[in-house]
């Protein structure tokens, strides 16, 4: 029966991008708050939701220095448990050198609610993640390392590695964006799945007063079978709406 959730990882998109919007706070810092209505909850592409619709919340407190904490929230839905929300812990560094940028940042994922039953494992987790970002106008390069000592279900160590980039075109300050990466996990017996590539392409567009909408296509090379006879690691379609202050 674990081997049904097991195959959920799960994460935050938004730890290594500050929001466009910020409110300055005086003495060096600031803060930032997103908020996020999405037809489906996915970290690395496999849904969090069961491919049900979820409401997010951001937050992040950041110093001029580059030092930043936050934290993020959303409901989940993993079968045959009583986890129904996830509230994370952020905390790192970011810096811009010229047209280069790095983030060098920690996730807890804590599942507050959460109790296991027999045969079931703790699911919160850690992870270190690094992202790198080159800008080449109309381009953007990004890079994503992440690695965790104790995967999703205490599963053993995961890493993960992403890269793509994102397209700024002349209509309407639509971004276009791919990204391609692989997931490896030590005890893949006890995670539910096998280590697994994953692709995606979205467009993000501004739309007035912190508002932006997005609209993508997200997969996994992930059969159904290998998912636990689940549907959450299918090909899907997801549009989002986001307000960012």
């Amino acid at each position: 029966m674990f081997r049904k959730i097991a195959t959920l990882a799960l994460g935050l998109g938004l730890l290594a991008s500050p929001a466009a919007a910020q409110v300055d706070l005086g003495a060096g810092f600031s803060i930032t708050g997103t908020a996020t209505a999405t037809s489906d909850y996915v970290f690395r592409n496999i849904s969090q939701t069961r491919s049900r619709p979820a409401i997010q919340g951001a937050l992040e407190l950041s110093h001029e220095s580059g030092f930043y904490i936050g934290t993020f929230a959303s409901n989940v839905a993993f079968p045959n448990t009583n986890a129904r929300q996830e509230v994370d812990a952020i905390g790192g560094f970011r810096h811009t050198i010229d047209s280069f940028s790095f983030d060098v940042g920690a996730v807890y994922y804590s599942y507050p609610g959460y109790t296991a039953q027999p045969g079931q494992y703790d699911i919160a987790f850690f992870e270190t993640i690094l992202k790198l970002k080159y800008e080449l106008e109309p381009v953007t390069f990004v890079g994503t390392a992440a690695w965790s000592p104790d995967f999703f279900g205490s599963s053993g160590t995961g890493w993960w590695l992403e890269t793509g980039l994102d397209v700024k075109l002349p209509i309407l300050d639509i971004t276009l964006s791919g990204r391609v990466g692989y997931q490896w996990i030590e005890r893949n017996a006890r995670f539910g799945a096998p280590d697994y590539f994953a692709y995606s392409i979205y467009a993000t567009v501004p739309i007035a007063l912190g508002f932006s909408a997005a609209v993508g296509f997200y997969g996994t090379n992930i059969s159904e079978a290998e998912c636990g006879g689940l549907k959450i690691c299918d090909n899907r379609f997801i549009a989002s709406v986001s307000w960012t202050f």
